[in-house]
């Protein structure tokens, strides 16, 4: 396998954890979290912060979760007990979170891991060949996730959760504390974007507090990317096509990049992307409206005549 093709792969499967906590907030508990853009950084800045100190990376990636945890956390409580709107609740929790993260790295703009020991040298140590021990650690990790989050949404709490997002008025009315719901579940989501944070600046060998940025675009092309190409009929489907989305979004940046787009032009990559994604339903409709329209004329004319 080409280095491309090899690190298509390893970033699918990393930011892929990410996708899955965009899929909770985005799709589960229809809640435009904006919070994703600090928590992710939070991830890879606690994570990396406890490592370059010398700590154990298992610890300072447990760590990096429930700092995610704890932003979601907060973001739930801005919205459910301070009545504040969801969206402003992302962006105003988003803000703080810059000014968190530079003061956990230390007031600096970036903090390099170079040649210090992170998740995967303890992993490549296990016996997994070096250049395979990303990915095959991106896919336990991605698997795993998967695997508790379907489970966990079968649940009896996680059901209440899907029942918030699809229609809180009826869930409140059968006794459900929906605001307990909006909580847990964006409390989840951070966690699992924060995780794939920390996961991801041991991958790049640092952490930068603009890193973030835009993350949540890039987690709603890959949810709406997966769901169009691999369809949302079931949850293991939907969960399965979202980890595929986040691999196919990969390729698809990877392959741009090939063609000579700059870097810089990524973003905006990523947003038409999206805005194609998410339009692609309504122009299915259209185009198979005019071939049923197309087709209708060709029968009056094949009877006029």
């Amino acid at each position: 396998m080409t280095a491309i093709g090899l690190g298509v792969i390893e970033q699918g499967f990393l930011w892929g954890i990410m996708v899955l906590g965009v899929y909770i907030t985005f799709r589960v508990l229809n809640f435009p979290d904006l919070t994703v853009d600090g928590s992710f950084t939070l991830g890879a800045a606690v994570a990396a912060r406890l490592i370059f100190d010398g700590h154990d990376p298992w610890l300072g990636t447990l760590l990096a979760l429930v700092c995610g945890l704890a932003a979601g956390l907060l973001t739930g409580l801005l919205n459910t007990k301070l009545r504040i709107a969801p969206l402003l609740s992302g962006i105003l929790m988003m803000i703080a979170l810059y000014s968190v993260n530079l003061r956990i790295m230390g007031n600096k703009s970036m903090l390099s891991l170079l040649r210090l020991d992170t998740l995967y040298t303890d992993f490549a140590a296990m016996g997994v060949p070096g250049e395979w021990a990303v990915a095959t650690f991106g896919l336990l990790a991605v698997l795993l996730t998967s695997a508790l989050i379907y489970f966990f949404l079968q649940t009896e709490v996680g059901l209440a959760l899907r029942a918030t997002g699809d229609n809180e008025q009826m869930i409140r009315s059968l006794g459900v504390n929906t605001d307990t719901s909006k909580i847990m579940g964006l409390a989840l989501g951070n966690g699992l974007v924060a995780l794939s944070g920390a996961l991801v600046a041991q991958y790049q060998s640092f952490s930068d507090v603009g890193m973030g940025i835009g993350m949540i675009v890039v987690g709603l092309a890959s949810v709406i990317v997966g769901e169009v190409i691999f369809g949302n009929g079931s949850l293991r489907r939907t969960l399965l096509a979202v980890v595929a989305g986040s691999l196919v979004y990969r390729a698809v940046i990877a392959l741009v990049m090939q063609m000579g787009l700059p870097t810089t032009d990524l973003k905006l990559f990523t947003a038409l992307l999206v805005v194609v994604a998410m339009s692609s339903p309504l122009i299915k409709e259209k185009l198979v409206s005019r071939q049923k329209q197309r087709g209708g004329n060709q029968d009056a004319v094949a009877r006029w005549n």
